[in-house]
């Protein structure tokens, strides 16, 4: 075939593939079998790999996953990505349109909009030239990320449209039938399940290779098409279902004079959303006249001329196995309620903060309670009602206090004049930023060169750093500017910190810093649960399993994964990257064995030494026991270990052993 020719049949087997891509991705009904759509789009391959200069960028072979990327380019909206204000009840709502009215010339709103609320993560995609170029997520909705290789994939978005120039927004989702059959999925390959389609998506996207999004089946739905052409909501979505985008088909237009059928229709997608392809927390209304809209503006992050009805949670019940408190980054002692693990709106719940002493006495929550739990806005866990009727006898009020002398009895902590949360006494806010990080830094932990205390008080004084993932957002012309810093320093250290996002999986357990787990609890806890997601899941139950973790550790453990700030820095962390590696080991040749290093040694540093040991399976303690495989010893090593060594016959051996063996088993 001549490549006239060639050039003619191409054209028209990229007109039927993406007749039939719209159709079985977009209307969800099939023109052909798969399998000849897959023989038409092998055609097309083969055509293009013989004439390469006739591919274009709309070409449906144009989906496959790209080369994995190092970051995610960081993408100034021209126009803000909002997000809404919610509310709870018709009187709300009500109110809502009351202010409007008032703040609308004439007072006259002609006609609401509304729309299922997705449930996925927000993005942006544009067009130049009828082409897709770019996508972005919604991030702070002023900045978001390029994620364009990721979101090529999705098979349900047009790769060219009918008009020059546009922006689509709307959300990246996973259907439920998909999320389930993927979970069934990992379900035979002896896998953990994903926690929740949301999760999942957003998850998807966020990552840095490519065929992760296009290994799963993530779907688009569109919301708005950003363009001055459509006076109203509802012609915009027209607009979008002409142009091949699929949207909810739930949008619906009520007249200023029908908030009676506005409100019943309210309360029916509530009954039937459980039988919807995708999952919904509520539904938005929307002044439908756009140059209404736009003229009401932005108050903070929000609309006036938007809202999100939000639907109410599903609730379940569940027993209080244990109230423990965690101490927060700002030094903030939060309490936590540990469940026995319940399904709420999809996910499994084992715990719910208490959020401080007031909420407990106003709640009288005590240990041993069967308690009525719901998700506030279908994701936070909260404690609605204790069943006072279903109380064990002899339980006891909480004591607040007295549990903070016996969960923490090192520390101090005061309830300053006005506050409801209690907080560690004589410790500053920056105070426990600079030891949290100078410790995440540490040797023991991520190893950073360059983050030690002079130089992380530096750049905590000068406001660059205000959190852990702020560390991944120092640019080398900020830090450089600091007194102590040249161009080179300011260069090595943020390259050094870039070259901590991925560290192996026991080494970033150790960096968060969780009261009571060393080193050698965070490798025993990596080799249990493989992957952090698992840890951050895991039951008391799971934990106390682990030789040496005793209730105090499991509760210390499950404390830290509860605390909403810590869950929100992992997010953060996440979002830019930094997330430890999956734990590989298998058995180890020195799993069961314990040994203990004493002295200098001449080839390696003692914490290197250690790492090592704990990499082969060993446990490295710091106390001779009876239990002690053998005693490492370097130079100008402890006299009290070695002679207590010496006493109950434990094998002493020289670095050089160590070495050695070492070798012999790597």
């Amino acid at each position: 075939m001549d490549k006239k020719k060639a050039a003619e049949r191409i054209l028209k087997l990229r007109e039927i593939i993406n007749d039939y891509r719209y159709h079985y991705h977009v209307l969800d009904e099939s023109i052909m079998s798969e399998a000849a759509a897959d023989s038409l789009k092998h055609e097309l391959s083969l055509l293009e790999e013989k004439y390469p200069d006739l591919i274009t960028p709309d070409s449906p072979t144009q989906r496959v996953a790209g080369k994995p990327l190092d970051k995610f380019t960081k993408i100034k909206h021209e126009k803000r990505m909002i997000s809404l204000a919610d509310v709870f009840s018709r009187e709300e709502v009500l109110d809502w349109i009351s202010r409007n009215e008032k703040l609308v010339p004439g007072g006259k709103i002609e006609e609401f909009f509304t729309d299922i609320k997705m449930d996925g993560l927000a993005c942006s995609l544009k067009y130049r030239d009828g082409v897709f170029y770019q996508a972005v997520t919604r991030g702070d909705g002023l900045v978001g990320e390029d994620v364009t290789l990721n979101v090529k994939t999705i098979q349900n978005i047009p790769l060219r449209i009918s008009v020059p120039e546009a922006e689509v927004r709307g959300e990246i989702v996973l259907f439920k039938k998909d999320f389930e059959e993927l979970n069934r999925k990992q379900q035979e390959k002896g896998e953990a399940e994903f926690a929740n389609p949301r999760n999942l998506a957003a998850g998807s996207i966020r990552q840095l290779d490519p065929k992760v999004a296009a290994s799963r089946p993530l779907k688009f739905i569109a919301y708005d098409l950003v363009t001055p052409d459509r006076p109203t909501w509802h012609e915009a979505y027209e607009m979008l279902r002409k142009l091949g985008f699929q949207t909810s088909n739930e949008d619906k237009v009520f007249k200023a004079n029908e908030k009676k059928q506005l409100f019943e229709y309210i309360d029916a997608l509530d009954d039937y959303r459980k039988g919807l392809k995708f999952n919904t927390d509520g539904m938005v209304i929307k002044i439908n006249d756009r140059a209404v809209y736009d003229r009401l503006g932005i108050v903070g992050k929000t609309p006036r001329g938007a809202v999100a009805f939000k639907f109410p949670a599903e609730e379940s019940t569940t027993k209080v196995r244990d109230i423990v408190i965690s101490i927060g980054r700002t030094g903030a002692a939060t309490p936590v309620a540990l469940f026995d693990p319940v399904r709420v709106a999809g996910t499994t719940v084992r715990h719910a903060t208490l959020h401080n002493a007031d909420e407990i006495k106003r709640l009288d929550v005590r240990i041993g309670d069967t308690v009525i739990i719901y998700k506030a806005g279908d994701i936070i866990p909260q404690v609605k009602e204790v069943l006072t009727t279903l109380r064990p006898d002899g339980t006891e009020p909480f004591n607040y206090e007295e549990a903070l002398k016996k969960q923490y009895p090192e520390l101090k902590f005061e309830r300053p004049t006005g506050e409801v949360v209690y907080r560690v006494k004589g410790e500053s806010s920056d105070l426990i930023l600079r030891r949290s990080i100078e410790y995440y830094a540490s040797k023991p932990a991520l190893n950073i060169e360059g983050l030690g205390e002079k130089n992380v008080t530096a750049l905590i004084d000068a406001g660059l750093v205000k959190s852990i993932a702020d560390l991944y957002r120092l640019k080398a012309f900020e830090v450089a500017n600091l007194e102590r810093f040249g161009d080179l320093s300011a260069q090595n250290l943020v390259t050094a910190i870039a070259a901590s996002k991925k560290p192996a999986l026991n080494k970033f357990i150790t960096a968060l810093g969780i009261r009571h787990v060393g080193a050698q609890t965070a490798t025993a806890l990596a080799r249990k649960f493989k992957r952090l997601e698992a840890l951050i899941e895991a039951t008391e139950d799971e934990l106390l399993e682990i030789p040496d973790i005793g209730e105090v550790v499991a509760e210390s453990i499950m404390a830290w994964f509860s605390d909403e700030d810590n869950l929100k820095l992992l997010d953060e962390l996440r979002s830019l990257g930094v997330w430890p590696l999956e734990e590989n080991s298998n058995a180890l040749p020195l799993e069961g064995k314990s040994y203990i290093v004493t002295g200098t040694l001449s080839s390696m540093g003692r914490e290197e030494a250690e790492d090592k040991l704990r990499a082969l399976g060993a446990t490295v303690t710091s106390s001779v026991t009876k239990n002690t495989t053998a005693l490492i010893v370097g130079e100008k090593p402890g006299r009290a270990k070695t002679e207590k060594a010496a006493k109950i016959g434990i094998q002493t051996i020289s670095e050089k052993d160590f070495l050695d063996l070492i070798k012999s088993i790597s």
